[in-house]
């Protein structure tokens, strides 16, 4: 395996001059681009390296698992039944590992590392090349447009920026389950100011916050699965042998809006828009490329764990909550139609309820409680990167790339709490009105994103092949492509349009809900060409992509990379359970 950044030049030569690739006298290397092309300038990047794998691992896990997976779901099993809920998520599933990952026979070794992993596919192979911060939106204006990587970031800044109210509001009706006497402002403010204290220290204790939040993510669902197990073989009060009795019992698919074959279909396309916004994707391991210690040994792990996780959470947990409520059940519709609060529409918590359980219930809303926050406080990571990834490259204003000593950005970090603000709209309104337009908004930003990384890892792929760049000689290598991204392509794009569909239907138009579902479709075309109109910016060709920038820095840094040996044993024990 290579370890100099010139070996890594189209066709293995070291000649100065390669296919739109130069290395001026001083070896910095760069692309042959044109100026026109090259609309923005790069700013130095001042964050550190400080994450460990293990807070790369649980953030892979954190950032993924919020309140959809415990209450939201049962939403989608109303709509859909147990059925459709099951096949929706796991179709939805293929997507994502599409997007991100797929198994190989072929081990490639990291530099500097004895490990041999299994390689990744579409976003993490260009990760894993080049690690930088915010890399699939950089990545974009890279290989595809400069318009494109501003549409694209300003998109996902969005879609993270969102999520945060979203998580924020899901806080306060949660602790709303125990009591409304705090006032509502009160836990909005409380949530924002924790937020803004754990976001401007320094990354490695975001890292571990997130590190311990995710773990009781894990441990919380898979007591919820172990419950669903012990409970439908009758190990539960009411002695009461349940198994899949609902799945025969109003049945296994529901009908919705209409009657016969096309109300079932119609259940089971809702359960599907419901699985594209609960299950993420790689943004949040990638996210944090530019801040990860030794990022092409640790990130592919996070990566591949992917597979785990979906199955793990998603396909299990959808299965587990079809289980154990039917779709009609009386509690499940008023929790949903009434708005009540925190735990109370948890699928789980209505079995629980109906079996005569007792403490469980509290647990699970202090889980989904602690499940909430970190996922907001994920986002907030998520959001601030993002934006920092736009000002490094001048496409969002170059003071945002001011970090403190501890290389955290604080005034991105200070955008994005601005921007929770719009919590307080529940002040106005019902929360079940206020979380319904958060999540029309997000799901449309990220089925955009998802095909935004699709369509960005196939113009790398052909820049690969144009340049002589053998795919063989990156760190990992997916395979399946550049079907799977296609097939991933495909998928999103399709259902970006389709997310709020149900408002064309006779008698359900509502301005809101058309608003917060199409916004980012509108929007992203408008950034884009607006962008393109005033820099005039060209589509990258296939020979003039930049696949040099950055490499020999991180070229450099893997060489002389040395570990940090962990003095304190607990933290040694956690690195090697979790890393």
């Amino acid at each position: 395996m290579a370890t100099s950044g010139i070996d890594y030049l189209p066709n293995g030569s070291d000649d100065k001059k390669i296919q739109g690739v130069f290395v001026d006298e001083e070896n910095n290397f760069g692309p042959r681009r044109s100026d026109s092309v090259a609309s923005v300038r790069i700013v130095h990047d001042d964050t550190h390296r400080k994450l460990k794998s293990r807070h790369i691992q649980l953030i892979g896990i954190g950032g993924t698992i919020g309140t959809a997976l415990y209450v939201q779901i049962g939403r989608g099993l109303m709509n859909g039944g147990p059925a459709s809920l099951f096949l929706a998520f796991s179709l939805w599933c293929t997507v994502i590992l599409a997007v991100t990952f797929a198994r190989s026979s072929t081990f490639h070794k990291c530099p500097n590392t004895e490990d041999e992993l299994t390689s990744a596919s579409g976003i993490a192979e260009m990760v894993t090349f080049l690690p930088i911060s915010s890399p699939f939106i950089r990545f974009a204006g890279r290989f595809v447009d400069d318009a494109f990587g501003v549409a694209a970031g300003w998109n996902f800044f969005v879609f993270e920026a969102a999520l945060v109210p979203f998580e924020i509001v899901a806080c306060n009706v949660i602790i709303n389950f125990w009591s409304n006497a705090v006032p509502v402002g009160a836990i909005i403010a409380i949530v924002i100011v924790l937020y803004g204290v754990i976001n401007l220290m320094a990354v490695k204790w975001y890292g571990e916050t997130e590190f311990w939040a995710a773990v009781g993510k894990v441990l919380l669902i898979i007591g919820l699965l172990i419950f669903t197990f012990i409970s439908m073989l009758g190990g539960n009060p009411e002695k009461d042998r349940y198994g899949f009795r609902y799945w025969k019992n109003p049945g296994s698919f529901a009908q919705l809006y209409y009657t016969g074959d096309l109300g079932r279909f119609l259940g089971f396309l809702q359960c599907l828009i419901q699985a594209s916004f609960t299950i993420a994707g790689p943004d949040y391991v990638s996210m944090a490329a530019g801040e990860t210690e030794n990022p092409r040994k640790v990130m592919p792990r996070a990566y591949n764990a992917v597979f785990y996780r979906l199955t793990t959470f998603f396909v299990l947990g959808s299965l587990a909550v079809g289980i154990n409520v039917p779709y009609n059940d009386p509690e499940l519709k008023a929790a949903f139609a009434d708005g009540k609060p925190g735990a109370a529409a948890s699928p789980y918590v209505v079995a629980m309820n109906r079996l005569r359980i007792e403490v469980l219930p509290h647990i699970v809303n202090a889980g989904v409680l602690a499940s909430a926050f970190s996922a907001g406080n994920s986002y907030v990571y998520c959001a601030s990167r993002s934006l920092f990834g736009l000002a490094l490259e001048g496409k969002a204003p170059k003071v945002l790339t001011k970090c403190t000593k501890q290389g955290v950005p604080y005034l991105c970090v200070a955008v994005v709490l601005a921007i929770s603000l719009l919590s307080f709209l529940q002040l106005g309104e019902n929360s079940a009105v206020v979380l319904s337009w958060f999540v029309s908004l997000v799901t449309a930003s990220q089925l955009i994103n998802f095909s935004v990384m699709c369509y960005t890892f196939l113009c790398f792929y052909k820049a690969c092949k144009v340049q002589g760049l053998d795919r063989n000689t990156l760190p990992y290598k997916g395979i399946l492509q550049p079907y799977a991204a296609y097939y991933a392509l495909t998928a999103t794009f399709i259902m970006t349009f389709v997310g709020g569909y149900t408002v064309f239907l006779p008698g359900y138009w509502d301005v809101p809900n058309f608003l917060f579902s199409y916004m980012m479709v509108f929007l992203f075309p408008v950034i884009f060409l607006g962008w393109k109109f005033v820099k005039k910016t060209k589509t990258v060709k296939a020979h003039e992509a930049d696949l040099i920038t950055d490499l020999a820095e991180i070229e450099e840094y893997h060489r002389n990379y040395v570990p940090t040996p962990e003095t304190n044993w607990f933290n040694k024990a956690l690195d090697k359970l979790f890393g």
